[in-house]
């Protein structure tokens, strides 16, 4: 089994007969940007950003944007904690969300996980799932103890990877009174059993074979190998379609970053092995009587990730299919994004 089926975790349907064509014209009309202190997305007049960090209780310290509405006559503030997607960092999806959330009267902290970005954590481009998870909760720590955010009003948004995260942190951490995700990923499910859990017992058991080598390397050479299943540089047009797409937004000037894994690095090669061992939701129905917003396109590759977890947690809860969407666009197209619909959820959960 190759790594790719487990690492590329923007696996989605695309339609489009014009991708190729699309690609050359983005490239074409606007200079990739790669600038570090670059955001993808323009920041509301209504709202002022300004860089926070803090620490989680491993020791790492993360850094975040923290966006807060302007011209309001409130002293205090629900707030959200918001991260994603899966190799992305805050000056993406994230913080797009929390922009547009704040414009709409939400404290919202939108943090780069452990180990990218501009967070610390030594070797770079590693991922956890107890950690990332973690980083949530240590998200929620910093917001609570802010004079204008209310501590008992505190919920999360999760994309696309993080989505899972941020179901396993609100599991666990009773501090938080709603979650919401979009294009979610289980990233422990597709590390282990690959995309609609189609890998054997014998092809994990090889692919293990090969991450427990990769450690005789690292441990050999003192560094930790970069995986090989990376964006390609450019595309041919004979990439499989989720491919293209995740392509689109990471690799062009839609959406890329410098200090973004997707855009410009890899994670390390032995980054799955963790996942591979601790399912992440399996105590899911311990969020309620929390409410769990999923929303999901009705055309994303990642859409049974979302069902499945519907299904999996208690009440109260809902399932949002967007039509006509796929998983990227759930990332930045504000015509897709249901943000009327997240507003509304989260008052009523918080407010």
């Amino acid at each position: 089994m190759k790594i790719v089926a487990t690492l590329l975790v923007l696996s989605f349907l695309f339609s489009s007969k014009t991708f190729a064509q699309n690609v050359q014209s983005n490239q074409n009309s606007k200079k990739m940007n790669t600038s570090l202190d670059h955001y993808t997305f323009q920041l509301s007049d209504k709202v002022t950003r300004k860089k926070v960090r803090f620490k989680n209780r491993y020791g790492s310290t993360l850094s975040g944007d923290l966006y807060v509405p302007k011209n309001t006559n409130k002293n205090v503030f629900s707030a959200l904690a918001i991260s994603g997607p899966f190799g992305a960092v805050k000056e993406q999806s994230s913080g797009l969300y929390a922009n547009q959330m704040a414009e709409r009267g939400f404290i919202a902290l939108a943090f780069d996980p452990s180990y990218t970005g501009e967070s610390s954590g030594e070797p770079r481009n590693v991922a956890s799932p107890d950690i990332n998870t973690e980083d949530f909760s240590a998200a929620v720590d910093f917001l609570g103890l802010q004079k204008n955010v209310d501590k008992s009003k505190i919920g999360l948004i999760g994309i696309c990877g993080f989505a899972g995260f941020a179901l396993n942190a609100t599991a666990v951490d009773k501090r938080i009174k709603a979650v919401a995700t979009t294009s979610m990923y289980d990233m422990t499910r597709i590390m282990s059993k690959g995309y609609n859990d189609i890998v054997t017992p014998k092809q994990r058991t090889q692919t293990l074979e090969q991450l427990s080598q990769q450690r005789w390397k690292d441990a050999e050479s003192g560094t930790y190998a970069p995986s090989s299943n990376n964006l390609p540089q450019k595309i041919t047009g004979n990439e499989p379609q989720f491919v293209k797409e995740y392509f689109n937004y990471y690799k062009t000037p839609r959406g890329f970053h410098s200090r973004s894994i997707n855009s410009n690095a890899s994670w390390t090669a032995t980054s799955p092995l963790s996942f591979m061992n601790m399912p992440i939701l399996t105590h899911i129905k311990e969020i309620a009587p929390r409410p769990i917003l999923i929303i999901a396109g009705e055309n994303a590759h990642s859409r049974y990730f979302s069902e499945d977890a519907y299904k999996a947690a208690d009440e109260p809860k809902e399932l949002m299919i967007i039509p006509d969407a796929v998983h990227v666009d759930l990332y930045d197209q504000l015509d897709k994004i249901p943000f009327d619909e997240l507003t509304e959820f989260f008052k009523a959960s918080l407010e």
